[in-house]
């Protein structure tokens, strides 16, 4: 029984993702069908009973049984690497990162040759910040050959360690990156991670990059995304229409599509165009933020003020802690000149960013259109402990006072909206200087 359960075929998969978000698998040993053999040494390895067992109860699921057994294991031999290896993988599937790296290192010290332990260690290295050390053992897995014939292993390495390598050594990365696809010329993944590293140094590189990506994958929209991206910073928008209008025949109900080419027709200032885009987008996908905010902001840019409030109220349900978006909002009630409303949402934006200055002067403005002179005064005080006052702040004091018929503050208010306004507003500066002649007549003749 012993000796059929030292030619079991032991093969374990696991995730692990790096920290910039891209998943990369973790291996554990794979034993042969016939028995493995040291680097230099031509003899059978024995392989513990309790390791056997373990990895038969990890095929189950079962972790806790395993890491009994692998704890028994390296108890009873220390210098047990395929043990040590098997525990570093239940430790980091368990959330126990400083346990596997632990027992990732232990196994790598006992056996330096064995590709899979340097490659779940440096993934993990990766993981906790420590790129230097990742970059090594990464390093190192790309050189060694794996324990059995897949070569997925080597290719994991290779694009890990261009990820790990992007800010440090950026031609480094972009050479892993090629590596990596020698290895899987059909996975689009390395060209999509060599486009990005190329965009800002190299964009025709990139751009190659990313057609590749995209002709492997024609229905990738990171490829897409970046291409548009591409084209649209160096200002190529029929490249970059053209590439959409492409996609979207074949998928037209596709939301990022229809965003994005939206997106460039508004820029173009093709309005219309661009609302069918957003609009065809919301269709298929109703609740989805970024159309529901380009749609809604550029019905406010057309002036389309019911379409956009219809729009902005959606958001505020799908993003009700955006105080942006209240902002937004708000100043769309304003021109539907619906105050009240407005001003509730100011209020909201105020309770989400009280820092936020200027949303306390245009909660002033709405407080003032509902008769609520002492809190619109009360909200200009706010706003200066963070912008300095400007000539409609003094206009708006002023004219909140006299209504509540405060005039010694008014007139004062008035005096220094005068100051500060230096003729650029006419119509409020006539208008002041005849508020002053009714509220402090005595102080206007003496002027005279």
């Amino acid at each position: 029984m012993v000796a059929r359960a030292r030619r079991r075929v032991s093969v374990l998969l696991a995730g692990a993702v790096l920290a910039s978000g891209a998943a990369c698998a973790q291996t554990a040993i794979k034993g042969g069908k016939t028995p493995r053999k040291q680097p230099a040494v031509q003899e059978r390895i024995p392989i513990a009973q309790e390791v056997l067992d373990a990895e038969t109860a990890l095929e189950k699921g079962d972790l806790a049984r395993a890491e009994q057994l692998l704890k028994k294991a390296v108890a009873n031999d220390a210098k047990d690497f395929r043990a040590w290896f098997n525990l570093g993988y239940v430790f980091n599937v368990t959330d126990r990162q400083a346990e596997a790296l632990d027992a990732y290192r232990k196994a790598v010290a006992l056996k330096p040759t064995l590709q899979e332990a340097n490659l779940n260690l440096g993934l993990l290295l990766a993981q906790s910040g420590d790129a230097e050390a990742a970059a090594q053992h990464l390093r190192a897995a790309t050189t060694l050959k794996p324990d059995s014939n897949d070569k997925s292993g080597t290719y994991r390495a290779w694009l890990s360690l261009g990820r790990v390598l992007q800010k440090t050594s950026p031609q480094e990365a972009a050479a892993a990156y090629r590596e990596a696809a020698k290895l899987k010329p059909q996975d689009p993944e390395p060209q999509l991670s060599l486009a990005g590293l190329l965009e800002k140094s190299d964009p025709a590189g990139a751009e190659a990059a990313y057609k590749q990506a995209l002709a492997l994958d024609p229905k990738s929209t990171d490829a897409m995304a970046g291409l548009i991206n591409l084209y649209t910073h160096s200002n190529r928008l029929a490249d970059a229409e053209a590439l959409l209008r492409s996609y979207l025949q074949a998928d037209p109900n596709n939301v990022n599509a229809n965003l994005q080419l939206g997106r460039i027709l508004a820029q173009g200032g093709k309005s219309e165009a661009a609302l069918q885009h957003f609009e065809a987008g919301l269709k298929a996908k109703p609740q989805d933020r970024d159309l529901l905010q380009a749609v809604a902001a550029l019905y406010a840019q057309a002036k389309k003020y019911p379409e956009a409030e219809e729009r902005y109220r959606t958001l505020i349900q799908v993003a009700p802690q955006d105080a942006q978006l209240r902002r937004d909002y708000a100043r769309v009630l304003m021109q539907m000149r619906k105050f009240p409303e407005a001003e509730a949402q100011f209020f909201e934006a105020i309770k989400l960013e009280p820092q936020h200055g200027d949303t306390y002067g245009e909660f002033a403005v709405v407080a003032a259109q509902n008769k609520k002179y002492e809190l619109a005064i009360r909200a200009l005080d706010e706003r200066v402990k963070f912008v300095p006052e400007s000539p409609g702040t003094y206009f708006l004091r002023a004219t909140s006072y006299d209504n509540l018929k405060a005039y010694k503050e008014a007139a004062e208010n008035y005096r220094r909206f005068l100051a500060a306004a230096n003729g650029k507003f006419p119509d409020q500066e006539w208008q002041a200087r005849h508020r002053l002649i009714a509220i402090d007549p005595d102080a206007e003749k003496k002027k005279k």
